[in-house]
């Protein structure tokens, strides 16, 4: 058996490992998302709720400079798998808010490998590894976070680009977003993210094929949730969002404008929620779940 084959059947060893990692959650983080988000918010303050999604500025990891690999991320090995593929992409989410985080509270964040498959696709090699991270405080479970990440196979030059689908037409809510190459370096900052598909562009373009500065999966899906809690806020006050599943479905570049989209549901407890291009191209589709 080849070795890469090898090191493929291998990966799911990995399955069952977890680690425990212990954080503060600070108001500092906050306030510099809310700027680089243009929110213009009063100052966190101690005891304030931490918005969905938002604990992502925190728990970040921090290898050191010899431990990160040629795309910028952390090396192979360690908690996740060892895959032996070169690109890598946060694909999706399923989260559950048990309750809130706030500012000053201790969160101890118990990370595990659920699930790791090996399959073929037209564009090679792909493997789907599933991370499910429980946060807990003093008061409790507070958030379940699942992370579906998916590696694959180097770029090849001239393959045709794939086929997009169209998102739904004449959403409810609709907010247009004009990112650039600041908003994409200041996000990265604040996440403490490598990946150089985000900020430098040769190596983007040339290494990886991608038309552009790749805006981050995790900003995409922040924004979304942003443009509810605000339509909420005007609207249905006493809602609050309770759960959150977004896929990942084609990527937006730095030079591209996009829009976070909205549709209340007729069950009238959740909300499609998703990020087209101006040509109508579905990149991400998610659902919020409100209670």
């Amino acid at each position: 058996m080849p070795a890469a084959e090898s090191d493929m059947q291998r990966l799911a060893e990995w399955i069952g490992r977890s680690e425990s990692r212990t954080d503060l959650i600070t108001a500092a983080p906050v306030a510099a998302l809310a700027a680089t988000l243009d929110r213009d918010e009063a100052p966190p303050a101690a005891g304030d709720a931490l918005p969905p999604l938002w604990h992502w500025l925190y728990f970040l990891p921090r290898p050191l400079r010899r431990e990160i690999g040629a795309d910028g991320h952390p090396r192979l090995g360690g908690f996740l798998p060892p895959v032996p593929l070169p690109r890598r992409m946060w694909a999706g989410s399923q989260l559950q808010f048990h309750r809130a985080l706030r500012i000053g509270e201790a969160v101890t964040r118990v990370s595990r490998i659920a699930d790791v498959k090996v399959k073929s696709g037209r564009s090679g090699s792909l493997v789907f590894v599933k991370v499910q991270h429980e946060l807990s405080g003093a008061d409790g479970l507070a958030i379940t976070d699942v992370h579906d990440i998916v590696y694959r196979e180097a770029a090849q030059p001239g393959a045709p680009a794939a086929v997009g689908v169209q998102a739904p037409p004449d959403p409810a809510w609709v907010r247009e977003i004009v990112p650039d190459e600041v908003l994409l370096f200041r996000y990265s900052a604040l996440t403490f993210n490598g990946h150089r598909i985000h900020y430098d562009h040769p190596y983007v373009t040339q290494v990886e094929g991608y038309a552009g500065l790749v805006v981050h999966g995790p900003l995409i899906a922040t924004l979304l949730l942003d443009h509810l809690r605000d339509r909420l806020a005007a609207q249905q006050p006493s809602r609050v969002i309770r759960g959150f599943e977004f896929r990942a479905l084609s990527p937006i570049v730095h030079t591209e404008r996009f829009a976070v989209c909205a549709e209340p549901q007729a069950d009238g407890r959740s909300v499609r929620l998703w990020a087209r291009k101006t040509d109508g191209t579905l990149c991400m589709d998610a659902i919020a779940t409100l209670g």
